[in-house]
């Protein structure tokens, strides 16, 4: 299968050789690699050029936006500028980041995964966080989650879906627009891809109300983005997490802001998500 892979950029310059040295380790290498620089003011540029002048499937795009980190919004716009550039015979589009290192034959497990059943529009492995000397999972969401650092679609699936959103919550949102509209999303729970930089890390203090607005512009109930809101604080271990969360959500409904999905959308997202919490809870 043809892969393009688009990996936003933005003062990378501590990860982005690990990360493309792992790329071009691949057992199964990509068609084609994008590479968006957004407006970095780091060795950044320099690292990109090396690998762009040593392997003719790699190319980079350079753009001049702010240099404020907003969470989902400043990703998601620098790869759209990358999709624009996608080979038109690409079969499987790639959204990375570019602190991680995959493992070496990550992308041939991928292949595996969405040639085994023609209704897979989205898969991934499993992110891990190193913790002292050793590594671990990143558990700010289940393993069964495809992740937006590392996330593979089929090209029928991410178009079916309407692409990626512009906001926090992307990565959750393109998720259950697939289970919408009819595709599977697969893990690979024994890939462990390395993340270099935890979740967050790099969110200014402004952005601490966007996971609520987030949930608002899913169409969560107020129920259901508080059971959001309280499970993220326990796994994130941040109780001020829960309050933000909560007033952006409040902030967002009363000043209210457009949704991300329809109406119809929202009712099928709803409904699934009471059905997980529901399962969940004949289990304990």
């Amino acid at each position: 299968m043809k892969i393009t892979i688009i990996i936003p950029v933005y003062n990378e310059q501590a990860h982005l050789d690990l990360m493309l040295g792992s790329l071009i380790g691949q057992t199964l290498k990509p068609s084609q690699v994008i590479i968006v620089d957004d407006n970095s003011t780091d060795n950044t540029p320099s690292i990109i050029n090396k690998y762009v002048d040593n392997h003719n499937w790699i190319s980079a795009i350079n753009t001049k936006k702010t240099p404020i980190h907003s969470p989902g919004a400043k990703v998601v716009e620098a790869f759209y500028k990358g999709y624009q550039k996608c080979n038109p015979d690409t079969q499987l589009i790639g959204k990375f980041d570019a602190d991680i290192i995959l493992p070496l034959n990550y992308l041939e497990k991928m292949v595996a995964i969405f040639t085994s059943d023609p209704l897979v529009g989205m898969a991934a492995g499993n992110l891990y966080i190193k913790n002292k000397q050793t590594w671990v999972f990143e558990n700010i969401s289940e393993k069964t989650k495809v992740r937006g650092p590392i996330k593979l679609y089929r090209k029928e699936c991410f178009e079916a879906i309407g692409g990626l959103k512009k906001s926090i919550g992307w990565d959750t949102i393109d998720v259950l627009l697939a289970g919408f509209h009819g595709w599977k999303t697969k893990t690979d729970t024994l890939l462990h891809v390395k993340h270099l930089k935890a979740t967050g890390n790099a969110y200014s203090p402004k952005a601490k109300y966007l996971q609520g607005e987030a949930f608002y512009k899913m169409r969560y109930s107020k129920t259901l983005a508080r059971i959001a809101a309280l499970k993220l604080s326990i796994l994130k271990k941040d109780p001020l997490f829960y309050l933000h969360c909560m007033k952006g959500y409040a902030v967002s409904k009363k000043q209210r802001l457009p949704f991300m999905v329809s109406h119809q959308e929202g009712v099928f997202i709803r409904d699934l998500r009471w059905k997980a919490i529901k399962k969940k809870i004949k289990i304990l």
